[in-house]
């Protein structure tokens, strides 16, 4: 089979290196790709919002499978155009995108369903958004409907900063259109946790948990970014958590897709807060997560592609998914600066890693012979162990052996802060 991947991150290589395992794949393309895919894929010089590109590509080379990474390309329907021309692509339509892709149709979906979630109103009146101000109590959340490459969620202690957050979205046009519209939520004091299920055939069928950490400091602190770390299992997921979940939020969700004639096949990334030991939903994402992927897929034992296909057909069940018992934990490597402002460009020098570490590229590209940083989250460094702190030890022994000007990284991955 000849296999194409679309995007350029840290996912889309976990992706790739999982699907490069496969005895049925005989070719992998990653459209663009990075440094990483560059050794087990051809890299393709097409963005991931070229639909029309990747759609002639797919059809000159006859490509047996699609795989979407990033939501924007998802989200701008390029599964209905492929299907349109009876390819086959792992992804979910344009209409079920809409689950990332506005957050205020995402929040009504999970009012209308019972879905427990933050209690929330919509805006696009500037001064109607204003004065609501004093119906709510701080902290809270103001979010941009649209996607806004994950810089769209702010969270405001004080009268003054969710003052400025409106102005910047509603009225600066910050986000552009994708902000015309703007959510302002409860804030919810809890853990973060994130589970990723595939859906197919009106089923929901869930991964590994996984934690993830979104904060760029030490002990959760400072801005939000796309994800410095993550580990997999959560310990957080007990039995009694997962038969919760199951009861008052999978179940439902499933009740809405049939409700609302959303065909949804593909992954359904669910972010939760966990509230004195109730999970509530903060957020859909329609595709996998970054960096859940570098910590999930190492633990998937299963062929990723028998996965895919079964998934597309409507025969995936759990039972196919089998996963390794030990524990994943990816750090990432970032630039100086992330996530505002940083530089590209910077030389890598990456010295011999021990044999226990899957190395997956976020932000990286080739010059000559050179490896360069290419973005904010540059490298995940990933290592599998019987333990949580034996994973742990591995990566941060591992870690300090990457060079690169201004890299930066957390030290306390794996620690679960209440």
């Amino acid at each position: 089979m000849k296999i194409l991947v679309v995007g350029s991150g840290g996912r889309e290589h976990a992706l790739a290196w999982k699907i490069a395992q496969s005895d049925k794949v005989s070719k992998i393309y990653c459209a663009p790709g990075n440094g990483g895919t560059k050794d087990i894929a051809e890299n393709i010089n097409i963005n991931p919002n070229e639909i029309d590109k990747l759609l002639k590509f797919a059809l000159e080379k006859k490509i047996d499978l699609t795989i979407v990474g990033p939501e924007e390309p998802l989200v701008l329907g390029i599964v209905d155009e492929f299907k349109k021309h009876n390819l086959k692509i792992f992804g979910p339509n344009r209409k079920c995108a809409q689950l990332e892709g506005s957050k205020d149709f995402s929040k009504k979906f999970m009012k209308k369903y019972s879905i427990p979630t933050a209690k929330y109103k919509s805006y696009t009146d500037y001064e109607k958004a204003i004065g609501d101000l004093e119906n709510y109590k701080f902290p809270l959340v103001i979010k941009a409907d649209g996607l806004c490459a994950g810089k769209g969620v702010i969270i405001c202690n004080f009268k003054d900063e969710a003052e400025v957050a409106l102005k910047d979205i509603l009225v600066n046009k910050y986000f552009g259109s994708e902000g015309n519209k703007v959510i302002i939520e409860e804030f919810l004091d809890g853990v973060e946790a994130s589970l990723l299920c595939f859906v197919t055939n009106g089923k929901i069928i869930p991964l590994e948990s996984a934690k993830d950490y979104k904060k760029i400091y030490e002990k959760d602190l400072g801005p939000n970014t796309g994800g410095v770390g993550c580990f997999s299992p959560n310990p957080l997921f007990t039995e009694e958590l997962k038969a919760s979940i199951r009861k008052n939020i999978l179940n439902k969700i499933i009740v809405g897709f049939n409700e609302e004639r959303l065909d949804f096949n593909g992954i359904l990334f669910i972010g939760l807060m966990l509230v004195e030991g109730e999970a509530k939903v903060l957020e859909f994402n329609v595709r996998f997560g970054d960096p859940e992927t570098e910590v999930i897929v190492p633990r998937l034992k299963s062929d990723i592609v028998d996965i895919f296909l079964k998934a597309l057909d409507g025969s995936l069940s759990e039972e196919d998914l089998i996963w390794d018992d030990r524990v994943s934990l990816t750090v990432v490597l970032s630039s100086e600066g992330y996530p505002s402002y940083y530089k590209k460009g910077h030389e890598i020098i990456i010295n011999e890693l021990g044999s226990s570490i899957i190395l997956f590229h976020n932000g990286t590209k080739h010059e000559g012979e050179k490896l360069l940083t290419d973005g904010g989250r540059v490298l995940s460094v990933t290592s599998l162990g019987e333990t949580i702190d034996k994973a742990k030890k591995e990566v941060y022994k591992n870690i300090k052996k990457i060079k690169f000007q201004g890299a930066y990284y957390r030290t306390d991955i794996g620690e679960i802060y209440r």
